[in-house]
């Protein structure tokens, strides 16, 4: 029952659950599981592990994540090579040839949504919706569509339109933008100086009115919104993210382990869920950083309950 999970996400260690990943999940019962490329050995395995997640849930909707984006982040490619496929090159498609870009894209996450399914992942972390920006850090670089929000904004419906079509969940990021950050949030804590006006127009723009089930937030401090605190664990940011940005879905904080946030384990996911996430990630698998994140998360309340069964109604 979705009612009875904890508000967090959680990584694994490896290709198979272990014994005590089996009763941490029993015990704590995760929203969610994301899988990433230590996770996957072959098809089969993978079908394996994420019909062992299930089995621990009795749900066939339970809810197991994949970072799918294509290029350097292709998680799939010892089953399914997508480095070719970056943001980058869909967006030079779509401004050389709209016809060309929509018959590309239409087919590529038809096949990466075939894909998902048959190896039992329903969610993914697609699309990247940060504006390229010129002397930025590249931890987006080529992950982006590009420098234009317009494109980007256009684009990120469609990505949002197919996949849902074809039964997998999206998850827009880095809600509100990434693009400006001249340090990698994995490592350092970006702070972005530019005044709310022309992040309004540009890197705020393209996260507009979105439909997708989920959202995943930025690591960033933006000085002008707010001096302290990153989006993640900032109130004022996350009340914006809700009434400017108009996101009335479930906010996911991007992985609460990140050097990007300066905090211990257990006050990174404290402040996260005060601000207003829904939904805390950990992505690593170390299993003592788990445990802080589980005992840390509150059950899922209505709010998240309601907008998951919302997004299990698109599997059937």
């Amino acid at each position: 029952m979705i009612r009875d999970r904890r508000a967090f996400i959680t990584g694994l260690k490896s290709t198979s659950l272990s014994l005590k990943e089996k009763i941490f999940l029993r015990k704590y019962k995760p929203w969610g599981v994301i899988i990433f490329s230590r996770n996957i050995k072959s098809f089969e395995q993978l079908n394996n592990l994420t019909k062992d997640i299930r089995k621990i849930f009795n749900d066939i909707n339970y809810p197991i994540l994949i970072d799918e984006e294509g290029g350097r982040v292709n998680r799939l490619k010892k089953i399914f090579d997508t480095s070719v496929f970056t943001g980058n090159f869909f967006g030079e498609t779509y401004k050389k040839n709209i016809k060309k870009f929509y018959l590309y894209y239409r087919i590529y996450s038809k096949q990466i949504s075939h894909i998902l399914k048959r190896v039992g992942i329903n969610i993914n972390t697609v699309p990247v919706l940060d504006v390229r920006r010129v002397n930025s850090d590249n931890i987006i670089g080529d992950r982006s569509f590009g420098y234009n929000p317009k494109i980007v904004s256009k684009i990120g419906d469609f990505c949002i339109d197919e996949f849902t079509k074809n039964q997998i969940g999206t998850i827009i990021k880095h809600i509100p933008g990434h693009g400006l950050a001249k340090v990698d949030s994995h490592k350092k804590t970006p702070i972005v100086k530019e005044k709310f006006g022309i992040l309004n127009k540009m890197d705020f723009y393209a996260f507009k009115n979105k439909k997708s089930y989920f959202a995943m937030t930025a690591h960033i401090i933006y000085q002008d919104i707010d001096r302290t605190n990153t989006a993640t664990h900032s109130k004022k940011v996350i009340n914006l993210i809700r009434n400017k940005i108009k996101f009335k879905n479930l906010i996911i904080s991007d992985d609460i382990s990140m050097k990007g946030l300066k905090f211990s384990i257990e006050k990174n996911t404290e402040k996260a869920f005060s601000a207003g996430c829904n939904l805390v990630l950990h992505c690593n698998g170390n299993f003592k950083e788990m445990m802080i994140v589980a005992r840390n998360s509150p059950k899922v309340n209505k709010f998240i309950i309601t907008k998951t069964s919302q997004f299990y109604k698109i599997l059937s």
